[in-house]
């Protein structure tokens, strides 16, 4: 649902029924799954968002476990299902830009800035054992191996599905796919049964920087994070860099694999660049699905040509491999 799908009419009844005066509704951009808008109330700076899943916000209010100064979540006041059926959340406002937008010419900032909220990934306390969706209740423990394997099927019972035949009439598209899943296969053994936590959707305005790129602002939208290998969130990074210079030019990957607690882990960095390069192939074609699902052919092209510049790359060399 897009914020244009929402008539401010309609937000402003819902937050009628809310405990004090909602004032200075404005919409807010950047969230592909929902439809967001800020207001004041109480003195305060709130922020409601409407959506299809409860479970969605759900995760945003269990992630509050992992707020800290380079990990800064915001506080859920509430979550709930308006009298329409929607799905909404109320949180604590937090402003900054979005992350992908910091410019090229504060590289030098964005780049510690953006290590550090990778490293207070990693540092989150890791546990064997646990889901890898961990915020479903439901959900059994699996395998992190089972989980990448199971982004390259078109399944039925995902929200995002149908993809598979539009990429199998496409001769270019459905060669690329098939070479990808062929190494992702090949490379997915590899891949440790770690227990890390895993964002799993940074950039795409779900990071705030302060305006200088010192700092995090908020680490927003976690309906998307597991428990796996912390490299997930460093080739999420690196996958999309092309995409938005000022993240290329900060290339974060080097000072996660200097960090000195990831160093000291014994087995933290073995086979780390069959292990990021198969997480970028695995960002990449899954965003082959999401946009034939959202029908955004321009976006699907560019990520098509990415994909198969990383598959022709192959894995980078990475210091401390």
């Amino acid at each position: 649902m897009g914020v244009e799908e929402l008539r401010q009419q309609e937000v402003e009844a819902f937050l009628a029924g809310r405990p004090g005066t909602a004032e200075d509704l404005e919409p807010l951009s950047g969230g592909a799954w929902s439809s967001a808008w800020a207001y004041r109330a109480g003195g305060e700076e709130l922020v409601v968002r409407f959506g299809q899943e409860v479970a969605w916000y759900e995760a945003d209010r269990m992630a509050m476990a992992f707020d800290g100064p380079d990990l800064p979540v915001p506080e859920v006041r509430e979550v709930g299902t308006t009298p329409s059926g929607r799905a909404y959340a109320i949180s604590v406002r937090h402003h900054g830009r979005f992350l992908e937008d910091t410019p090229v010419e504060l590289a030098d900032a964005t780049g510690p800035t953006l290590t550090r909220l990778l490293v207070a990934l990693y540092q989150a306390a890791a546990r064997p054992g646990s889901p890898v969706v961990w915020h479903q209740p439901d959900a059994s423990a699996g395998s992190w191996r089972e989980f990448l394997l199971a982004g390259l099927v078109d399944d039925p019972e995902k929200l995002v599905h149908g993809w598979s035949a539009a990429l199998a009439r496409d001769r270019k598209l459905a060669a690329l796919s098939a070479a990808v899943t062929e190494r992702v296969s090949a490379l997915v053994d590899a891949c440790p049964e770690r227990r890390d936590l895993v964002h799993g959707d940074l950039l795409h305005g779900n990071v705030l920087v302060s305006p200088d790129a010192h700092r995090v602002e908020a680490v927003l939208s976690w309906k998307c994070s597991v428990r796996g290998d912390f490299l997930f969130d460093a080739a999420w990074c690196s996958f999309w860099a092309s995409f938005h210079p000022g993240i290329a030019a900060a290339d974060p990957l080097p000072g996660l694999l200097r960090e000195p607690s990831v160093q000291a882990e014994r087995g933290a960095l073995v086979d780390a660049a069959a292990r990021h390069h198969c997480y970028e192939l695995h960002i990449g074609f899954t965003h082959l699905g999401w946009n034939v699902w959202t029908g955004n052919q321009a976006a699907l092209a560019a990520t098509a040509q990415r994909l198969a510049e990383v598959l022709e790359r192959g894995p980078l060399t990475l210091t401390g491999d």
